[in-house]
């Protein structure tokens, strides 16, 4: 899709391209060796103000929630969010560009042995707030209780110190967690499928909103998301399947 004047001012009327960084989901990004920003959005961030040929500035979250307020707000432009239909009414949305498993964690001598005997009454349920499954689970869960940590890194940390029965997570934090506390493991396969995708404000224009999603399926279909996630080391997650736009 051809970049135009108008498109270009939408993404960033301050004239600097900000991106929304949440560093709560180690799929997407961390620290890297010097401590700055790194991982797959930082990538794809650079790559699309490279596109704009557009100043880059990272602004950091520690948490999915705040990075989807900030973009929500326009206090910044982009961001990397999984979708869900609560955050669909201030966010322009592209397809996915990568597919995560959210999972359950329990201590080892736990009664629980599959995903459908999780929600039940008396059951507590860890989540991060704000995040993809936070919101999912709130919805889905009719009888377990849900209690919730400041950011999905500290999940298994606030499980373990209220005595929550399950914790639910990103599969790979949850199995890093599980790595550093022998007392711990996952339920067999999945609660759900995370799509993360880029977004920017609902405000911006439709013509900004279909290049970002041209963008994101051009990343896909290039091999780029692949390659950054040969790059970073990301395992259990894949590519999404392409999508017309």
């Amino acid at each position: 899709m051809q970049l135009t004047p108008d498109i270009r001012a939408s993404f960033m009327p301050t004239g600097v391209l900000r991106a929304s960084i949440n560093l709560g989901n180690p799929i997407l990004a961390g620290r890297g060796a010097q401590g700055a920003p790194s991982g797959i959005s930082v990538d794809l961030a650079r790559e699309l103000a490279v596109r704009l040929d557009a100043p880059l500035d990272l602004i950091v979250f520690d948490a999915a929630g705040k990075s989807v307020t900030a973009v929500t707000d326009e206090k910044a432009d982009v961001g990397f969010f999984a979708i869900d239909p609560l955050r669909g009414n201030g966010l322009h949305f592209t397809h996915p560009y990568i597919l995560i498993e959210g999972s359950y964690l329990v201590r080892k001598d736990s009664p629980l042995a599959g995903n459908d005997q999780v929600d039940a009454a008396g059951t507590t349920v860890m989540v991060g707030k704000g995040s993809a499954y936070d919101l999912y689970l709130t919805r889905e869960l009719k009888a377990a209780s849900i209690l919730r940590a400041p950011t999905s890194p500290r999940v298994v940390e606030e499980f373990l110190a209220q005595r929550a029965d399950v914790a639910a997570g990103v599969r790979q934090q949850l199995e890093a967690d599980v790595a550093q506390h022998p007392g711990l493991r996952l339920l067999p396969g999945r609660f759900m499928v995370i799509e993360q995708a880029m977004g920017m404000p609902h405000g911006r224009s439709e013509q900004a909103a279909a290049f970002l999603r041209h963008f994101v399926e051009d990343m896909k279909r290039s091999g780029f998301v692949a390659e950054a996630m040969r790059r970073h080391g990301i395992q259990g997650a894949m590519v999404a399947p392409p999508a017309s736009v």
